[in-house]
């Protein structure tokens, strides 16, 4: 005789100690959510919380300690339980136990994710920033079988540079765009252009290899980078631990602005502290405008020259002096120096932000929340 048991998970708690940031609930909030195949954790949180980024911070466990939180499945009901002191968001499951120790979970369910895997999905399978270095090392196709031009799946070609025992599945790309920091100037690294898979067949000088799929047109000369291991998809939000500052360099898409679910690129990577699941703020700098009140000193001094404003001076690769006029100038304790009657608007916050993979000098994210539209050369900080 088969019994039901309704098993109850915490899934987060709405309480935190004292010295902590308190987690709101949403005004509107629902009482339970039935999920739904295509939900996230990230939505279902924002339909309760006010930053539903915060979820992880309130389960009680250090991140370290949470080996797969996503155990929430198209089905389970999630309620908002106010029994106890504090509310409590709860997870509630129901299984069917068959005999002493076997209990029946339905097999063909997928756990929902933190946020759209479909949508990032292009950035994760393939390799996108490679670094300066690499590009002289990486071995090349040299020729094809029967000189073809064009090489599609099942064509043989030949690899040069390539040693014995770097690995059989290799990704085909052809060098893009230089990924500049907009601040300095200095390229961080080269974004690829995936084209297909290749994999090894012979050995040697040259190697000898099949191309398996091919995206785009390859031809001789494109590059091979290893095939490396799978990259996360099991993103826990968090703040970064410290201050991380930077800039939006790019919105995918062939768009000029962004919005939710935009794919972006930063000029900030692991080397700057950043890591997958990292929440940032995305912020607009603040305009400097004149004080339309203002009325001119007439014994003021005469306008300094540009000269001798402390403008933010970098050097660029070339050695050349850049000036970046987008921002003031500053005295030496970072104070922005204005000219008199003229005042700067403050930062605004426009939007969230989540980092979904990290190379050593850029990183990728994805929009998450978004009151205006999102431009490049936008700010990010920990929020």
């Amino acid at each position: 005789m088969f019994r039901h048991i309704i098993t109850l998970l915490m899934f987060c708690c709405i309480s935190l100690t004292a010295n902590a940031q308190e987690v709101q609930l949403n005004s509107n909030h629902p009482d339970r959510h039935v999920v739904k195949k295509g939900d996230t954790l990230w939505g279902i949180s924002g339909k309760f919380l006010k930053d539903p980024w915060q979820w992880p911070k309130v389960w009680q466990f250090n991140r370290a300690e949470i080996k797969n939180p996503h155990l929430i499945y198209p089905g389970d009901v999630i309620v908002l339980d106010r029994s106890g002191k504090n509310p409590r968001l709860r997870l509630l499951r129901e299984t069917v136990t068959l005999q002493p120790g076997a209990v029946e979970e339905p097999l063909d369910k997928e756990a929902i994710s933190t946020i759209p895997l479909s949508v990032i999905s292009p950035f994760l399978n393939q390799p996108l920033v490679i670094e300066k270095d690499q590009l002289a090392t990486s071995p090349r196709i040299i020729g094809a079988q029967d000189n073809r031009v064009v090489l599609s799946p099942g064509t043989r070609v030949y690899i040069k540079d390539l040693d014995e025992g770097e690995g059989l599945d290799w990704f085909v790309y052809r060098p893009g765009k230089n990924l500049v920091d907009p601040d300095t100037k200095e390229v961080l690294g080269i974004e690829a252009n995936y084209l297909g898979n290749a994999r090894i067949t012979k050995y040697g000088d040259p190697a000898s290899a099949d191309i398996t799929k091919a995206k785009e047109e390859i031809f001789t000369k494109d590059r091979l980078v290893v095939s490396g291991d799978e990259v996360t998809t099991n993103f826990v939000p968090h703040a970064p631990d410290s201050a991380i500052a930077g800039r939006i360099m790019h919105i995918y898409g062939g768009v000029a602005e962004g919005g939710p679910q935009s794919i972006v690129s930063l000029n900030r990577g692991a080397a700057d502290g950043v890591e997958v699941g990292h929440v940032l703020a995305i912020n607009r700098y603040g305009r400097v405008i004149k004080d339309p009140e203002y009325q001119k000193d007439k014994n003021a001094p005469s306008k300094p020259k540009l000269k001798e404003l402390n403008f933010d001076v970098t050097t660029g690769p070339d050695g050349k002096k850049i000036v970046n006029f987008e921002k003031e100038p500053v005295d030496p304790s970072g104070k922005i120096v204005l000219e008199p009657g003229m005042v700067k608007l403050p930062d605004e916050r426009v939007g969230l932000l989540m980092v979904f993979r990290v190379f050593d000098r850029v990183s990728y994210a994805l929009v998450m929340q978004a009151s205006e539209p999102v431009y490049e050369l936008d700010a990010v900080t920990t929020p």
